[in-house]
């Protein structure tokens, strides 16, 4: 979801965050390859790329050891949202039924992951997490260091993400929208579903 870390392809969707608070480092120590919770505050951009909520969440990490040396990473993500003035996350979507704008002070719960395959770098567990280490490009490069590189970081098929959005008992017409694609960079096939909208 930013900083120096937004991957590449997912900006029109709600994976390509850009950093607008905070992450602290929550626990470090990896138990059966999980790192996390992470603390994370976030913009959330929707379909047309336009930020339509500040996210705040919790995140994990967990990894396993693939036999040719690279990694599985799937990021996990839960926390609520809280919406802008504008247009809505799903009004660039290109099938109906969707909204198209939203009002500010909307507030609702999201879920979701991402998961892809880290490749370089040496994988150190003991490594200090620095207080941004929510931030995906900042965990990898703590754990596995700067040459390391992620494929949901640049032109891939091997990434895949689903996040679902729900804002109930909001006067909003619309209160549910997904998020779910595959691959990364000009390699991405996303969909999008629903929306958090107004009447």
């Amino acid at each position: 979801m930013r900083r120096s870390w937004i991957i590449l392809g997912l900006l029109s969707g709600a994976l390509a965050f850009a950093a607008t608070g905070l992450a602290n480092n929550g626990h470090s120590s990896p138990q059966n390859g999980k790192f996390g919770p992470y603390t994370v505050v976030t913009d959330d951009p929707g379909s047309c790329g336009n930020t339509w909520a500040t996210d705040t969440e919790k995140r994990t990490f967990k990894i396993k050891r693939n036999r040719d040396g690279s990694y599985n990473l799937i990021r996990r993500d839960h926390g609520t949202f809280l919406t802008k003035d504008g247009q809505s996350p799903g009004a660039c979507e290109t099938r109906r039924p969707h909204g198209q704008a939203v009002t500010a002070g909307k507030h609702g719960k999201f879920h979701g992951w991402l998961r892809g395959t880290i490749t370089g770098g040496t994988f150190d567990p003991t490594a200090t997490c620095p207080a941004d280490c929510g931030f995906t490009a900042v965990w990898i490069a703590t754990f596995f260091g700067p040459n390391a590189t992620f494929s949901c970081s640049a032109d891939s098929t091997d990434c895949q993400f689903a996040f679902a959005y729900s804002a109930p008992h909001q006067g909003l017409r619309w209160h549910h929208w997904y998020d779910k694609g595959r691959g990364a960079g000009t390699l991405l096939h996303e969909r999008f579903h629903g929306d958090i909208a107004n009447p």
